[in-house]
């Protein structure tokens, strides 16, 4: 009798050892963004932007020929009808359409002429928006992956929430952005921190960290940034927004396990020096598509603004032949067509 109970303290005690381990673990990989003294922080860098280096980079930029690239012809009637089909179409950018089992999501949405805090100034678009906002169907979900001018652009915002005056979508950021965002005429406004969830009908939605930076009328990193993953019970989907390589790739796939879609921005990774650590190049791009184990990845974030140094052509070049060298299946990782949409 001694014995068993003996035997059973010890089966107790390691069960409470290796769940409080469990515990432990799982918080240090999930945690919280740092918020120290009014200003956010990635996990893996200590990035305080230094004007001295983008003053640098202005300088010595060499700044590559402006291009335009056609856009793909879609159809604004099937996506304002569809309630069936899950459906990809790249806007330009960071602006996608997803439709997820008859729930419209628009990602960063940027319908507008410049990526600017004015109109008259600033990076103008080379190639047009591949839906314009008298096309688009009503949209359910907007998620705003951070506060740039090329992801968060007031006009388009401003548009799609009179055009829904009376079904506005609710409209998910990052922390410290909900304030902006109602002075922008949304109403219907949620913050997520990194590994929150909101649930909308059949989808659940969750905040995700990326490694980037915020900046909008000189409040550097006193907003959030984050990634957005959607899922269901048989898709999981994760749209990236803007991100350097880091190893919170490989924390989300811990979590979901794999990926079926990835949008991975592919652009504006040049020159290195100076953008590294934000911005992911084509080859750690398709390394974030490998450490979420997604079955297909969708390249954006390219041949929209004339942002940074690379040829605006270069990115989709380097993933076709990156994709070959790292013996990466067909179809497995591409880019689209502005304007292009996909059955997924």
């Amino acid at each position: 009798m001694l014995r068993r109970n003996f035997l059973k303290k010890i089966l107790i005690s390691t069960i409470s050892i290796i769940a409080m381990s469990n515990k432990l673990f799982a918080k240090e990989m999930f945690s919280r963004p740092i918020f120290k003294d009014g200003i956010f922080y990635n996990n893996y860098i200590d990035h305080k932007i230094a004007f001295k280096d983008f003053w640098k980079w202005r300088k010595e930029s060499t700044k590559p020929n402006r291009l335009s690239f056609p856009l793909a012809k879609n159809n604004p009637t099937f996506l304002q009808k569809n309630r069936t089909q899950k459906t990809l179409t790249w806007i330009g950018h960071a602006s996608v359409l997803l439709q997820i089992d008859g729930i419209n999501i628009l990602t960063d949405p940027h319908l507008t002429k410049r990526a600017s805090p004015v109109s008259f100034a600033g990076p103008s678009r080379t190639t047009p928006p591949g839906l314009s906002i008298e096309d688009l169907p009503n949209i359910d979900i907007i998620v705003i992956s951070h506060n740039h001018y090329d992801h968060l652009d007031y006009q388009t915002i401003r548009k799609i929430t009179k055009k829904q005056r009376n079904n506005q979508p609710l409209v998910l950021v990052p922390l410290k952005l909900k304030k902006l965002l109602e002075s922008f005429g949304a109403t219907n406004v949620m913050e997520l921190e990194w590994w929150d969830k909101t649930i909308f009908k059949n989808l659940n939605i969750h905040s995700v960290p990326v490694q980037h930076w915020s900046n909008r009328s000189f409040n550097t990193n006193k907003t959030l940034w984050c990634g957005w993953v959607f899922e269901t019970q048989n898709f999981k989907c994760i749209f990236i927004g803007d991100t350097g390589y880091s190893k919170d790739f490989l924390t989300i796939q811990e979590k979901f396990s794999h990926m079926d879609l990835a949008l991975i921005p592919i652009g504006a990774y040049a020159p290195r020096w100076f953008m590294k650590d934000h911005h992911c190049n084509v080859e750690e791009a398709i390394q974030i598509h490998k450490d979420l184990k997604s079955k297909n990845s969708f390249a954006m974030h390219w041949g929209t603004f004339q942002l940074t140094d690379e040829p605006m052509d270069e990115p989709p070049r380097l993933l076709e032949k990156l994709s070959v060298e790292k013996d990466l299946s067909k179809d497995e990782f591409i880019a689209m067509k502005h304007g292009e949409s996909k059955i997924i």
